[in-house]
């Protein structure tokens, strides 16, 4: 049923486009001189929409209408990554909200100093796994480092991870309740009243595949354990969707070690001002919009790649 819902929303919308096409066609063929202003202004309107419509188009893989799960890691750099993780996270908030998306953090350690060590965030909205599959991989940061007492430039490493939500329901991952370990403690916070007495906190480890998924942010444990399977589920979805992909790279000749390695767009702020994207080679100079969120250009530059 949801997914006939899904279809019947999506023709529902272009037959709406269509009639409004219609309409205006119409109106430009009376060839009356006082509707050419709001004519103009429907036709933009129009054309907008329908460049929305394109870029929706080329998201079109099994799980690019769903929800995503998000999770930022610092890298080699110290205090310095830690810092670079929370802004990722700040960046990644804003691009949410800017979506209209819903965003929840579901999991998060912070740093010794400054910073985060990890955090993982559901972002739920349509064509949220979709948007959000560009940023997958390793962020690198080069900048004055506000942490170091020369000022020297410093360069700085995070790795993001995005995953799908998998419906609970879904068949293609199955989790046998046996084969998971439930550990409980309480919920680390920065003290006083934000520290859990309680032991609210979970953290499940898969033994087949020695994953550990924690989830902390909620005051219940039953909570904290549904969105702890959340994660693993798309672990696992994600683990098996790997080792298809290996197996036909290796049939195919062009099998390559997947590494921790090389970074996917780096973050310039000194000695000049650049954002640049090396799969794409998109680039702009306004990093401080990007930082707060608009992420639409870097996006696009990816998603037309991945098409062609």
């Amino acid at each position: 049923m949801k997914i006939v819902s899904a279809l019947r929303e999506e023709v529902e919308s272009w037959r709406t486009f269509q009639h409004h096409l219609h309409d205006l066609i119409e109106l430009a063929n009376l060839d009356d001189e006082s509707l050419r202003h709001d004519l103009e202004k429907e036709i933009a309107a129009l054309e907008a929409e329908l460049d929305k419509r394109s870029f929706a188009a080329m998201l079109s893989g099994p799980y690019d209408a769903d929800d995503a799960l998000l999770a930022i890691h610092a890298g080699a750099g110290g205090t310095d990554s830690q810092d670079w993780a929370a802004m990722l996270e700040r960046m990644y908030l804003r691009w949410a909200d800017a979506q209209g998306f819903k965003a929840e953090i579901l999991d998060r350690t912070e740093g010794e100093e400054a910073g985060l060590k990890s955090v993982t965030i559901a972002i739920d909205g349509k064509y949220a796994y979709g948007y959000l599959r560009s940023e997958k991989g390793v962020h690198r940061l080069v900048r004055l480092s506000p942490f170091d007492a020369a000022h020297r430039r410093h360069t700085s490493f995070a790795l993001v991870e995005v995953l799908p939500q998998v419906a609970m329901d879904d068949a293609e991952i199955e989790i046998n309740p046996n084969d998971l370990k439930m550990d409980v403690f309480r919920s680390s916070g920065a003290g006083g009243q934000n520290v859990q007495k309680n032991a609210t906190a979970v953290r499940l480890t898969h033994i087949p595949t020695g994953i550990v998924v924690t989830c902390q942010n909620e005051r219940s444990q039953l909570q904290n354990r549904e969105n702890a399977l959340r994660v693993l589920r798309a672990r696992l979805l994600e683990i098996k969707h790997a080792e298809k992909e290996q197996e036909i790279a290796v049939l195919r000749g062009e099998y390559t070690k997947a590494e921790w390695g090389s970074q996917i767009r780096s973050y310039v702020l000194h000695p000049y001002q650049m954002v640049k994207d090396h799969r794409t080679e998109f680039e702009t100079g306004n990093t401080q919009a990007v930082l707060d969120g608009d992420l639409d250009g870097l996006m696009e530059a990816y998603l037309r790649q991945s098409v062609k």
